[in-house]
């Protein structure tokens, strides 16, 4: 189905001109208004009796256009002072920052959506909106599910569910409140992620789904961002949630799920007992090489080793580079944390890796390590580690642990090598599994 937009987008200017000239001034006032006829297929509402539609897209994709504008056809009536088909609206976000600055004061939000004379009125100290006729829309953060205990209303907008760490139990708050008016429904935006309470919502018989990549809002996109963004995510699990917005389910025999990722999640490292930088150097330093895997980890090492716990601090791997350029990184990264140690991989380079390194920092500490057993051996002891809740993450390192998803028992499932999973490794083994065999006895090396 091609909305109106894409027609006249791809009219002659005759035809432009003979439509236009053709509509009333108050039809031509009302244009830009006028959603359903601007509107891309995955924005408008599927027909039919359902309770919940869900849209997934990618990053940009316009799904919160589309939240915003289905709000405004539930709660609009023919004139600004009619009702319309919904009057008690819940807007739930992940915080109630969000739900302001992006439902309703974003830039496809309800506010700017909204006409002039339609336009509600943000009450701030009440946490809600209010249009000229009557309707109301009252905001619930995803923080405090509670807050939907006792409201009750008869259409919601749900914005980013998948991300949110309360998500089941804010739903279902949200659905025993849901009670009002003939046929209550509700509007989920998000991208998806794989979380129980997205794939349940996403099985039940009364939700109805739309889709769409990012690639489908290109028209309101810089031309830039999407050649960037496909350049380095393209043909990742990482891509394909954040840029298709598809739902990329665990693998059999994952080491690392997207669960336990999640629950590794932290917002604030502690004082660190010590810092390394692993490297996991490519085969070649050219353009479409795998990525020299760099990442910074730290770790709290007072007590016994059961008392242990580690933190990645930072992704800092590139691709394409040549040797002083991943040495130049490594050693800034060092630097960056204050790190006590590099350790490098030399399976591929020997001792040429430490010299081009000393070439950027002659007095960098550095040990070198030679892997002498397969990658998913090496990584199972480390994936242990977070099943332990021994080893948690700092946020924005989503492309490495998309390579850590894909590390199964059977082998690595992505394409390339996981550099930066290897780099991981490195880190992990160097403050937490060597040290801890050592503890236990002097003698014994794991590497």
């Amino acid at each position: 189905m091609r909305s109106g937009a894409a027609w006249l987008a791809s009219a002659t200017p005759e035809t432009v001109e003979e439509f236009l000239s053709g509509l009333s001034d108050n039809a031509l006032l009302s244009l830009p208004w006028m959603f359903e006829f601007w509107a891309l297929p995955h924005q408008v509402p599927p027909e039919g009796m359902w309770k919940t539609w869900v849209i997934l897209g990618g990053r940009g994709a316009g799904k919160t256009r589309a939240g915003a504008e289905w709000v405004r056809s539930q709660v609009e009536g023919a004139g600004p002072l009619d009702e319309g088909a919904a009057r008690r609206v819940a807007l739930v976000g992940e915080t109630v920052d969000q739900v302001r600055e992006v439902m309703i004061f974003g830039d496809s939000g309800i506010m700017a959506c909204s006409p002039p004379d339609r336009r509600p009125e943000w009450q701030a100290t009440r946490r809600r909106l209010v249009w000229p006729n009557g309707a109301e829309a009252r905001v619930f953060s995803a923080h405090e599910p509670e807050s939907l205990r006792g409201p009750q209303f008869d259409a919601a907008w749900v914005d980013e569910l998948a991300k949110w760490k309360r998500a089941a139990d804010t739903w279902d708050q949200l659905q025993f409140g849901l009670r009002l008016g003939a046929h209550p429904r509700q509007v989920v935006t998000t991208t998806p992620r794989n979380v129980a309470v997205l794939k349940a919502i996403l099985k039940n018989p009364s939700t109805v789904i739309t889709h769409a990549p990012t690639e489908a809002n290109r028209a309101y996109l810089a031309a830039s961002f999407l050649e960037e963004v496909r350049a380095r995510y393209g043909g990742t699990r990482l891509g394909a949630q954040e840029l298709d917005g598809m739902l990329v389910e665990d693998l059999e025999g994952a080491f690392w799920t997207a669960a336990l990722l999640e629950a590794a999640r932290v917002e604030e490292v502690p004082p660190l007992d010590r810092i390394v930088v692993a490297v996991d150097p490519p085969v070649t330093g050219k353009a479409g090489s795998d990525a020299c895997g760099i990442v910074v980890a730290g770790a709290v090492t007072k007590g016994a080793p059961k008392d242990w716990r580690a933190y990645v601090l930072e992704d800092a791997s590139v691709t394409g580079a040549s040797p002083n350029q991943w040495a130049r990184a490594a050693v800034e990264a060092f630097h960056r944390h204050g790190a006590d140690r590099l350790v490098a991989e030399v399976n591929q380079g020997g001792e040429l890796v430490r010299e081009v390194i000393h070439q950027e920092d002659p007095l960098l500490p550095v040990r070198l390590v030679h892997a002498s057993r397969g990658k998913a051996v090496r990584a199972e002891p480390v994936a242990a580690l977070y099943e332990q809740e021994r080893v948690a993450h700092v946020r924005g390192l989503l492309p490495l642990e998309d390579q850590m998803a894909q590390m199964t028992r059977a082998g690595f499932q992505g394409r390339g090598s996981p550099d930066r999973m290897d780099a991981l490794v490195w880190a992990i083994h160097e403050l937490m599994i060597e040290p801890a065999a050592a503890f236990r006895d002097p003698r014994v090396r794991t590497l």
